[in-house]
């Protein structure tokens, strides 16, 4: 069962790089592509900073809250009970989206981000974005059920 949470952080962050690749390949910067219509399209941005573009250029602490991240997340899935499914791939998907983003801001000194939510004003994001995401969602359900069955006992 160990080997299911790391085939799936490979996948993840396979995805994650090989879209950034495409995008960087195959898009010209600052256009827009439609993907689905007035809901998401495809905009290839570079961004230095965070979310709104916040910190931006601050790259010695993104190196160092990346490294701390990966740490900590690794040390969280390595003590988890190992009955504690959700809770474990909730830190899967939380490793891989910051992996993925680690490894653009290591190599490129920037993050590759796409996504654009076209009926909202929202940050454009990458799929490594939405795994963390996905994680944090999955971390709170997994307390949720977790305080809910120290009630029922």
């Amino acid at each position: 069962m160990q080997l299911i949470y790391w085939l799936l952080f490979v996948v993840l962050v396979a995805g994650d790089q090989g879209l950034k690749y495409y995008v960087t390949n195959h898009i010209v910067p600052m256009t827009v592509h439609d993907f689905i219509p007035g809901l998401l399209s495809i905009t290839h941005i570079t961004n230095t900073g965070a979310a709104w573009s916040m910190l931006e250029g601050k790259m010695l602490f993104f190196y160092l809250v990346t490294i701390i991240a990966v740490v900590v997340l690794i040390y969280l899935f390595v003590k988890a009970d190992k009955k504690e499914y959700l809770y474990r791939f909730s830190l899967i998907f939380l490793l891989a989206g910051t992996v993925g983003n680690g490894i653009d801001r290591f190599a490129r000194r920037f993050v590759v981000d796409m996504f654009n939510l076209d009926f909202m004003n929202f940050p454009i994001f990458n799929l490594a974005d939405t795994y963390i995401t996905i994680g944090v969602i999955l971390i709170v359900v997994s307390l949720i059920i977790q305080v809910a069955g120290e009630k029922n006992n």
